[in-house]
């Protein structure tokens, strides 16, 4: 391809818009193009990688087993109203009406769809397992559209499901499907992180995620780097500071006049965070929760949230809390029996706690679960935090930013129950397909690898993903000789399908040129300039070296073909 006839102009100053590294090298490369917020045009050096990551999904889909096919976009609401997720995704779901008043939706995702093809094509334990498969365009209405590619309203992902009469078969796919996904990050040139995550409201007893590592990614994981346990901050676990038992000392009130919070209480009495009772009020689906934790640590609301099986959690407002006649900044669970009460399971890892008096400006002293109180629910409810102990190894945890590039977990008979998909088992029995469903999405994964692999001049393509392998540059194109010889190169390369971008402009500076080389950022560059030409050499440089080396003009081929990456 030619620069000159390319559709695509690259910005010289950054976009103000622009709010992380892909963002704005992705508009300063010109490889998109925004036609609205969280909508985006992939121009043609985009689409090139786009459509590289997409065959390099086929291949490992279609080596695990998978079958494409392609469902669309334009769904029934009354599908989704069958499962209930038309409720569940609210105002994230693109909804609209055709011309005989019939509400439909554009998919943000096509589990209901792939469900229903599947009980029309499987009848019993034989026609098990599949796995199906499509790249193709979804849809939801962000809120806030973010980062350029990262979070947007209309996006390409690769999702597939799984279909399976039982457990150990589920599992195959996961696995299978799991191993697909690490050999096509790998073979994208991308380290990631496969992270336990949570399996949400429908999710089975398996789900991971795929991290990018990047500073400026909306996700975070806690990892141990001693062991490899590695899960999303929704999910993981740590090992927190151990109390010493002590004896059982008797409830003690002391006056605490104007401290409401850990840090106050804790200066206060000289005593440390974690000798205290953390009272924390959450309304889930409209009820009122009364959670109590140790005084070092935080609540994570996700795990309270699948605790309480509620589909809406937040934090209960004042008017709320002194509705309930609880004292703020001075609450505890003793004495309280007619509200739910949560509690994490750090209450019973030690004696003599301070907790609210439920009263103004008192405290009590001495307090020991379950002998002053009781809760309904008793459970790991505490968000893991870097420098607490690995739950495998015991080592300490460390915390990772990074952007979600793919998420894979098992969804067990929510679905096939919902819309009807059985199976006749050996015996002859109606039983209820098994699923699992595995997405990528394809144009964040290229977001979080430009993201990954930029430096202050550009991206820095991975070769595997990369738009073309050469940049080609031409110096002074009104000297025939290098004319020539720039036009010889560069049908050579295309000769012997090394994949050539080739800047044949006439109107732009070699300082102009060798700055889109670095913008853009292809595995390698060759220059060929009137003084190289005296030479019989072409300058030759790998994106990320520092220096640059000089290659016979009839070596250039070999040379690059020698690489690892070029193809």
């Amino acid at each position: 391809m030619r620069v000159s006839k390319l559709v695509t102009k690259s910005l010289r100053d950054d976009p103000p818009e622009a709010e992380t590294a892909s963002h704005r090298l992705m508009l300063r490369a010109g490889l998109i193009y925004q036609v609205a917020a969280g909508i985006y045009a992939s121009l043609p050096l985009a689409f090139k990688s786009l459509r590289k990551i997409e065959n390099i999904i086929r291949e490992e889909m279609d080596r695990a087993g998978g079958q494409e096919l392609l469902m669309p976009a334009l769904q029934p609401l009354e599908l989704w109203e069958q499962t209930g997720r038309g409720a569940a995704f609210g105002d994230n779901l693109f909804s609209l009406e055709d011309r005989r008043g019939r509400p439909m939706v554009l998919a943000p995702t096509h589990e209901e769809v792939v469900t229903g093809i599947v009980k029309a094509n499987v009848q019993s334990y034989r026609d098990l397992p599949v796995i199906l498969y499509q790249i193709q365009t979804k849809f939801r209405d962000e809120l806030r559209p973010r980062a350029g590619l990262v979070r947007v309203r209309e996006f390409v992902m690769k999702d597939a499901y799984s279909f399976n009469a039982d457990e150990e078969s589920l599992d195959d796919s996961y696995q299978a499907m799991a191993q697909a996904y690490k050999n096509i990050y790998r073979r994208c040139g991308l380290p990631v992180l496969m992270a336990e995550a949570d399996s949400g409201a429908i999710g089975g007893k398996d789900s991971h995620e795929f991290i990018l590592a990047t500073p400026t990614g909306e996700d975070t994981v806690i990892t141990c780097p001693a062991c490899g346990y590695t899960a999303n901050a929704e999910k993981a676990s740590g090992i927190y500071h151990e109390l010493s038992a002590e004896d059982e000392e008797s409830l003690e009130e002391v006056s605490t006049p104007g401290v409401k919070t850990i840090d106050g209480l804790a200066q206060y009495l000289n005593i440390s965070d974690e000798k205290t009772f953390k009272a924390v009020f959450y309304m889930a689906d409209g009820e009122l929760v009364f959670v109590t934790i140790r005084g070092d640590l935080e609540v994570n609301d996700i795990k309270l949230k699948n605790a309480l099986h509620a589909g809406d959690l937040r934090l209960a407002d004042d008017q709320e809390v002194a509705k309930a006649g609880l004292v703020a900044g001075s609450a505890s669970a003793i004495g309280i029996n007619d509200i739910k009460r949560v509690g994490d399971l750090s209450i019973t890892r030690g004696n003599n706690f301070v907790v609210g008096g439920n009263k103004p400006d008192t405290h009590l002293r001495g307090a020991n679960y379950p002998r002053d109180f009781q809760v309904d629910i008793l459970t790991d409810i505490a968000l893991a935090e870097p420098g607490q102990g690995c739950p495998n190894c015991g080592q300490p945890l460390e915390a990772i930013r990074g952007v979600e590039v793919g998420h894979i977990f098992k969804l067990g008979t929510f679905f096939s129950e919902a819309l009807g998909a059985n199976y006749l088992d050996q015996d002859g029995q109606h039983q209820p397909i098994m699923m699992g469903c595995y997405g990528i999405g394809v144009g964040r994964l290229l977001a979080a690898a430009i993201e990954q692999n930029h430096d202050d001049k550009g991206i820095a393509f991975p070769a595997p993903i990369a738009p073309y392998q050469v940049h080609l540059v031409g110096l002074n194109l009104a000297d025939e000789q290098v004319a020539e010889e720039a036009e010889r190169l560069y049908q050579e390369l295309q000769d012997q399908g090394i994949e050539v971008l080739f800047d044949d402009r006439t109107d732009q500076t070699a300082g102009v040129k060798l700055n889109d080389v670095d913008l853009l950022g292809l595995p390698v560059r060759l220059v060929v300039s009137p003084r190289n030409m005296k030479a019989g050499v072409v300058e030759f440089k790998q994106r990320l070296d520092e220096t640059s080396s000089l290659v016979p003009t009839g070596e250039v081929v070999a040379t690059l073909q020698a690489l690892p990456e070029i193809t």
